[in-house]
């Protein structure tokens, strides 16, 4: 078999390393560069000592190997990078002859200004926005095959949008007045050093965030809008609110949404009903069986999205749950299953292991 040669650009932090940790167990890849500009010269599993004689793979820095050399010597890159940085070194690679992943916000928006507003930077770039495909493989699978560059989704927005698609697609919800609040696990604030994240003050604590403006509002929005049918992008306005738990990964999300004219008869076996079919031939989108609910200790480590829903007579609400792992579904993993499709791989290759047996 000839190997896809994959580099991973920020393979230090939270996400690169699960990146790692999902290609080690795929078959038909070939790392070529791990780059960390904080820890060149060091291995790979001198960082993270679980990796030892799994992968001693030596880190670079971009500045003693170019990205041109990089996208020269790759069929792939994955970058892990913040945004606002990605908008800059994605075009190198692209030019450069190899195909990308991207993992900042930077490609994620079609509407230029919705993406400028919600991060305050001005896009480099913006021609790329145009051909980018959005890195969910259930809405555009079919457009990730032929892709250049594809965006991994946010987290936060692809626990909210798989939960959702199914019934802005049948037109069998409003599209305002829904409310979406999610929860993550503490990864999900990457791996830096800060006060509020250190043991002390995140033990024991349960708080919302960003309540306001968050940047992963306007993403779900637009989202949910293309799968309403709206090709502006602007139809649907979901109330959005996420939260920080003191666990290390997982994320769960709790959204209200209220039946249109169209959801005749609702129940929630009618509710599950839309979700079952929807997603029958779905790898990973589990629909739980009546009762259950969503669990993020059963995601752990995972490539699934755990949803359910029900349908509460007494408020006329339909409640949707869905759990994912942030740095798995949400992040590293799912970034596995697009690239998957990209090259042509069945979508399960290198994601059927489960961390947790317990």
């Amino acid at each position: 078999m000839n190997k896809v040669k994959v580099s991973i650009v920020g393979s230090t932090g939270y996400v690169g390393a699960e990146l790692v940790h999902g290609f080690t167990s795929h078959p038909g890849i070939e790392f070529m560069y791990l780059t960390s500009e904080t820890f060149k010269g060091k291995k790979f599993s001198d960082i993270y000592p679980v990796f030892r004689g799994v992968c001693d793979k030596t880190l670079v820095s971009t500045e003693e190997v170019s990205y041109e050399t990089i996208a020269k010597d790759s069929d792939l890159v994955i970058t892990a990078l913040p945004h606002g940085v990605s908008s800059k070194v994605v075009p190198e690679l692209i030019a450069g002859g190899c195909r990308v992943i991207d993992h900042s916000g930077d490609f994620r928006y079609k509407d230029l200004s919705t993406y400028e507003k919600s991060y305050k930077l001005e896009h480099p770039h913006p021609e790329l926005l145009e051909t980018a495909v959005y890195g969910l493989p259930e809405l555009y699978r079919d457009q990730i095959k032929a892709a250049k560059l594809c965006a991994n989704p946010g987290c936060y927005p692809t626990c909210s949008i798989l939960a959702l698609t199914p019934f802005l697609k049948a037109g069998l919800i409003e599209k305002t007045g829904i409310i979406i609040d999610a929860t993550s696990g503490v990864t999900g604030a990457g791996r830096k050093e800060k006060l509020e994240y250190s043991f002390c003050e995140l033990d024991e604590s349960f708080k919302p965030y960003g309540v306001t403006g968050h940047r992963h509002s306007t993403e779900i929005n637009e989202q949910l809008s293309f799968m309403a049918g709206d090709a502006e992008g602007k139809s649907v306005t979901a109330a959005f609110t996420p939260h920080l738990a003191p666990f290390k990964r997982g994320m769960l999300a709790s959204i209200y949404c209220r039946p249109s004219a169209l959801f005749e008869n609702v129940s929630t076996d009618g509710v599950r009903d839309v979700l079952e079919k929807h997603y029958a031939n779905e790898k990973f989108v589990r629909v739980l069986p009546k009762g259950v609910m969503p669990d993020v200790k059963n995601v752990n480590g995972s490539n699934y999205i755990d949803i359910t829903g029900v349908y509460d007579e007494d408020t006329g609400l339909i409640k949707l749950f869905s759990a994912q792992d942030n740095l798995g579904k949400g992040a590293a993993l799912q970034a596995i299953q697009t690239f998957n499709v990209m090259f042509g791989f069945p979508e399960e290759t290198g994601l059927g292991t489960l961390t947790r047996g317990v």
